[in-house]
């Protein structure tokens, strides 16, 4: 049997949180009732709740009666979304709770997922919210959160509700339920990045990484995947980084939406954690259905990726824009890092007779990149294109001789 706490603004969803209390009773678990409201809730629920707002508060050094007298719901809110991921953090290293779910609108969205985040990858936690048919990257973060949308509002329950809180307290019972072998595997990690534009390089370059004892976790660079290959370069784990797919710094740069926000690039120097950064997919910037290009990118180059996805070339002044800023992101590096240049192609449709093949664009990025890096960070030509076998193993082989390298200084 599992404990889950089923966290949410008690004063105005209390029913609600009380129905999914019951259903998790119902599967044979215990719910440890947690509220993050601003008022108090109902008299009826009141006996059932097991950590009330004065105790989530106090986890955050946070005195609510004190808050409470200020009528600020903002400033509560606010409170209640720093002091929720701090109790949550106490709750799983006691052991006391096993998994967590939540109801909630905006408000009590922003406050259970920021204390979801606050849990480890691998801890069950389900978000039914009235905002998870939108852009939920804000919620989610870089976290295994579920996010199920409650279709009706969070506002009583009726035959459409109870049948989404019903279903979602099942999944966050057989979440608990679900056994996960514990890992023996103690080979070290290597991170890579990788689009559908650079499959083949990424295909090429893993098995030499896995004959040299490494195992590689392959990130899609679409934004969030960038953001959690950096969260876990940050976490100390990672030994090495394949990134050769920086695309992501075009959408940031120009206005795509597969961004993965200014720190992209970042995390590597600051752990001092060996890599290899290549230009890779810099020549797109992403965009939606065709008819979701802004009006001002009219006259641009564009390719058809498939009905849901336009790609649009990259200028020669952008080009030479995201060279400096790579340069600009890998400078601080402490661990040997290098830069591999594919003359021939940095993506499937960049090589010669493919719609974005553009050699002066590249050049301008080649020759940014190169010229703005620091004198020791070495830079390898390659007259190749990026999904070439013998430059993918190259760059493997690069990554393996850095590592070495940082071993040797340690």
């Amino acid at each position: 049997m599992a404990t889950i706490a089923v966290l949410g603004t008690l004063d105005s969803k209390g029913s609600e949180h009380a129905f999914v209390a019951e259903q998790i009773r119902q599967h044979g678990h215990t719910p440890l009732l947690i509220d993050v409201g601003t008022y108090e809730p109902p008299d009826d629920l009141r006996m059932d709740v097991k950590i009330d707002r004065h105790e989530v508060a106090r986890a955050g050094g946070i005195v609510w009666s004190e808050l409470e007298s200020r009528s600020d719901r903002g400033e509560c809110v606010a409170a209640m979304t720093a002091a929720a991921p701090l109790l949550l953090q106490e709750l799983y290293r006691q052991t006391r709770i096993q998994g967590v779910i939540s109801l909630g609108g905006s408000g009590g969205t922003a406050i259970a997922t920021a204390a979801m985040r606050a849990l480890p990858i691998g801890f069950p936690k389900v978000m039914v919210s009235t905002m998870a048919s939108g852009n939920i990257v804000h919620y989610v973060g870089t976290k295994d959160i579920v996010m199920i949308p409650s279709i009706v509002d969070i506002a009583g329950l009726n035959r459409v509700s109870r049948m989404i809180f019903t279903r979602a307290a099942g999944a966050i019972c057989g979440m608990v339920e679900s056994d996960v072998a514990p890992d023996t595997d103690d080979q070290p990690l290597i991170v890579a990045s990788m689009f559908g534009n650079t499959t083949e390089c990424i295909a090429a370059a893993t098995p030499v990484l896995e004959e040299a004892g490494y195992e590689v976790l392959v990130f899609h660079a679409t934004g969030a995947g960038g953001r959690a290959m950096e969260s876990l370069i940050e976490s100390g784990m990672v030994a090495g980084v394949l990134d050769i797919t920086t695309t992501e710094w075009a959408d940031e740069l120009v206005g795509g939406i597969l961004s993965a926000g200014p720190h992209r690039l970042e995390a590597a120097a600051k752990a001092g954690v060996p890599a290899i950064v290549v230009p890779g997919c810099l020549d797109m910037v992403n965009f939606g259905e065709q008819n979701s290009v802004p009006p001002q990118f009219a006259n641009r180059r564009f390719y058809a990726h498939n009905p849901q996805v336009t790609l649009m070339r990259t200028s020669r002044e952008e080009c030479r824009e995201l060279g400096r800023v790579l340069a600009q992101k890998i400078n601080p590096s402490s661990a040997p890092v290098s830069v591999l240049i594919p003359r021939k192609a940095i993506s499937v449709i960049s090589a010669e007779g493919g719609p974005f093949h553009d050699p002066n664009a590249d050049q301008a990025l080649f020759e940014s990149l190169a010229n703005s890096l620091r004198d020791d960070i070495p830079v390898h030509w390659e007259d190749r294109r990026i999904n070439d076998s013998e430059f993918a193993q190259l760059c493997a082989k690069t990554l393996l001789r850095n590592i070495q390298v940082a071993a040797q200084r340690s």
